[in-house]
């Protein structure tokens, strides 16, 4: 080859741009009482981000997450929603607490920015039918649907009660486990509700105590969970707390210790423990890397995204949640096929229980 040959070959790749990294946000609560969740989703995002780079990235770009913290609150959800608006990510994966996601689902529909929820159930959050919001989780008239029937069936002729801290996760799964739980032919004693991010709750307590209460659904988040059992043991109360998902963390062992021994929760049967995951689980785990709870559904949320970009050769939201709508996909949570609403077809729920520190799915569900 002539030597100016080689020149002009030379300055033409040398002046190619480099192509730019692909945004992606991740929304959750990163301060506060729900911390933890935010945890969770951070690091089975950050795994799956290095693995997706590891293996070429998406469409050959990189990928180059963001974290923003909305405290679990519905105000601050809005402002970040707004903040990402400004510069549009590819996709927001989040938010948790579904009384940030439904506000934030309303600025994202507005400014054609897809979120997928690796954790919000309430049921409103995709009943309003919007085209670019999608949830990797199953919904809370799942959720309670099963919780309301395990109660009859485990509890038969017990006084039960019914605790929500007021918030829209809270509130819903409640409503639905009580709605269950009263066609299983069985009616609460009693009815409740706490304040979020209280650290005394001798009044609740003392309630369950007066009314003879066995058995107290709880539907909130695992530090208030924590307190309440720790709390009523305290006051030498064998009464058993039945929770939701939220309390799959390990938040609540830390505040219970042995106090927590026997305490129950609904959540999807764990994707740590089905064996096609065992590579991730043991990346998560040398990164020192939260694997319980829903790092790993953070990460599926992050697999059908990139998927379905790739079906879609594109990165246009429109385009991308089309493909989410038509396509099946195999991720870290199981098989994944959304309904019209952008829902996982067939989420389940199975019930689990907190032994020795470490939560177990209970052999024989009810």
């Amino acid at each position: 080859m002539r030597p100016w040959i080689v020149l002009i070959a030379l300055t033409v790749f040398v002046a190619l741009p480099a192509r730019a990294d692909i945004e992606i946000a991740m929304a959750a609560p990163m301060t506060g009482s729900d911390a933890s969740a935010g945890e969770q989703m951070r690091d089975g995002l950050t795994q799956a981000v290095e693995d997706m780079n590891a293996a070429g990235g998406v469409l050959g770009q990189k990928l180059h997450m963001t974290i923003h913290d909305d405290a679990c609150d519905p105000k601050q959800a809005v402002a970040v929603a707004n903040q990402l608006a400004s510069n549009p990510p590819a996709v927001v994966i989040g938010h948790f607490c579904s009384g940030s996601s439904i506000p934030a689902s309303d600025v994202y529909a507005d400014e054609g920015i897809l979120m997928i929820s690796p954790g919000s159930t309430n049921p409103k959050l995709t009943d309003a039918g919007r085209w670019n919001v999608f949830r990797i989780c199953g919904r809370d008239d799942q959720q309670g649907e099963v919780a309301g029937r395990d109660l009859a069936k485990l509890f038969p002729g017990k006084r039960i009660a019914i605790v929500d801290d007021r918030q829209t996760y809270s509130q819903g799964l409640a409503d639905e486990t009580r709605k269950a739980l009263n066609a299983a032919g069985m009616k609460e004693t009693l009815d409740d509700t706490v304040t979020p991010g209280e650290s005394d709750y001798s009044a609740l307590v003392a309630k369950l105590k007066q009314a003879n209460i066995d058995v107290i659904y709880y539907a909130g988040y695992p530090v208030e969970a924590g307190s309440i059992v720790r709390q009523m043991k305290a006051q030498g109360l064998s009464t058993v707390m039945v929770s939701g998902d939220a309390v799959v963390s390990r938040d609540f062992w830390a505040i219970t210790g042995p106090a927590g021994e026997g305490t129950m929760m609904t959540f999807a049967p764990d994707p740590t423990r089905d064996p096609k995951n065992a590579a991730i689980v043991q990346r998560l785990t040398a990164a020192g890397r939260l694997t319980d709870g829903y790092p790993l559904f953070a990460y599926a949320a992050l697999q059908v995204w990139a998927d379905a970009a790739t079906k879609a050769a594109s990165l246009d939201p429109r385009k991308v949640a089309d493909e989410l709508h038509k396509g099946a996909y195999e991720t870290a949570r199981g098989p994944v096929k959304f309904n019209a609403k952008g829902d996982v077809e067939g989420s389940n729920y199975v019930l689990y229980r907190w032994h020795d520190g470490v939560y177990h799915e209970m052999e024989t569900q009810p």
